[in-house]
């Protein structure tokens, strides 16, 4: 029987299993093994886990609880990982990927720690000199960039491709989501419906993460992203979505809980987006569209993770669940605001 720290077993994980697991599978370990929970998620769990030597590694697994079909597929996110890996996006290195549900009962993923700063409040920003705060918001999009020009035509990503509009294929799981959840008539259907009316030209198909933002990204204090981090929702389509989706974020601090702010020596959002058409060649006809359907999408986000923290199956985070369970109603609306023009755009 493995060592086991007994302290070390947050929601989600038999420690023993799974440092079972890792001595098996991964070289080197020296047990027991610690895990800590990473607070601030809203998706899949994720933990650090540090051995007797000091190596560090970081787990990804599904929620707790009854799950939405095709939703958190942590062996898809690390099968994206597997493939950029040694290439131009910065990724963490996976090390392993368990699907033998007995172990913990769950799907996960094991990665290298990368060492990092996750931008998310004033405190992780004051870590970052201000002077670099500049860099940093170069880096963030042209590392967008890079992602958007991966070659998805040629390799096994080109098998992944799937016929049809992105936006349509989003349209039609979003919907199954809430329907599936028990969204009811109200704010996040009448954005639907305004979205759908008319959908724009898919001109340039490529690597979509699905969730590019400053939260989601590794930055050294030199202002370089070291990683890109939760490809929950990466796919092939409108790379135009990630545009999008970078700055409606970037702009929504109210709602989003944080954001770069030009205050605090960051670019504003004009100069992110007018950065990456200069960086891709590409116009942004459509940006605007991109960033409603983003806080849509966000909103339909918003209504499964309430549902999960209500359920518990988040752990323990300390968390607001009526503020959480406004999000939703919020995003759709400041979603309206930019899609009828009277948003920032």
């Amino acid at each position: 029987m493995a060592q086991v720290d007994a302290a070390s077993e947050p929601i989600g994980l038999d420690a023993a299993r799974v440092t079972a697991w890792f001595v098996e599978h991964l070289p080197d370990v020296a047990p027991p093994l610690h895990f800590e929970l990473i607070t601030g998620g809203r998706s899949n769990l994720t933990y650090r886990v540090r051995d007797e030597a000091g190596t560090r590694w970081v787990l990804r697994r599904p929620p707790t609880g009854e799950l939405l079909s095709s939703a958190h597929d942590v062996v898809r996110e690390w099968r994206i990982l597997d493939l950029l890996a040694g290439g131009p996006v910065p990724v963490p290195p996976v090390t392993g990927c368990c699907t033998n549900r007995s172990v913990t009962g769950a799907d996960f993923y094991v990665m290298k720690h990368v060492e990092g700063i996750v931008l998310d409040d004033a405190e992780t920003v004051a870590a970052i000199p201000r002077p670099n705060r500049p860099t940093a918001s170069r880096s963030i999009v042209d590392t967008l960039a890079v992602i958007h020009a991966v070659d998805t035509t040629t390799g096994p990503l080109a098998q992944l491709r799937k016929p049809g509009s992105y936006l349509e294929r989003q349209f039609r799981r979003w919907s199954r989501q809430l329907t599936a959840g028990g969204v009811g008539p109200g704010p996040v259907w009448d954005v639907h419906e305004l979205l759908t009316r008319k959908l724009p030209a898919e001109r340039w198909t490529g690597l979509v993460h699905g969730d590019f933002r400053p939260g989601n990204l590794l930055i050294g204090t030199d202002g370089q992203v070291r990683a890109v981090l939760d490809w929950e929702l990466w796919t092939i389509g409108d790379v135009m979505a990630d545009l999008g989706w970078l700055t409606a974020t970037w702009a929504s601090a109210d709602v989003i809980g944080w954001a770069p702010d030009p205050a605090d020596g960051f670019l504003d959002v004009d100069t992110v987006a007018s950065r990456y058409a200069d960086t891709t060649g590409r116009d942004l006809d459509d940006l605007r569209y991109h960033q409603g359907f983003a806080l849509w999408k966000l909103a339909a986000i918003a209504e499964g993770v309430a549902a999960r923290f209500r359920a518990g199956a988040m752990g323990d985070q300390e968390v607001d669940i009526d503020a959480l369970a406004q999000r939703p109603a919020q995003l759709a609306e400041m979603a309206r605001a930019v899609l009828t023009g009277r948003g920032p755009g």
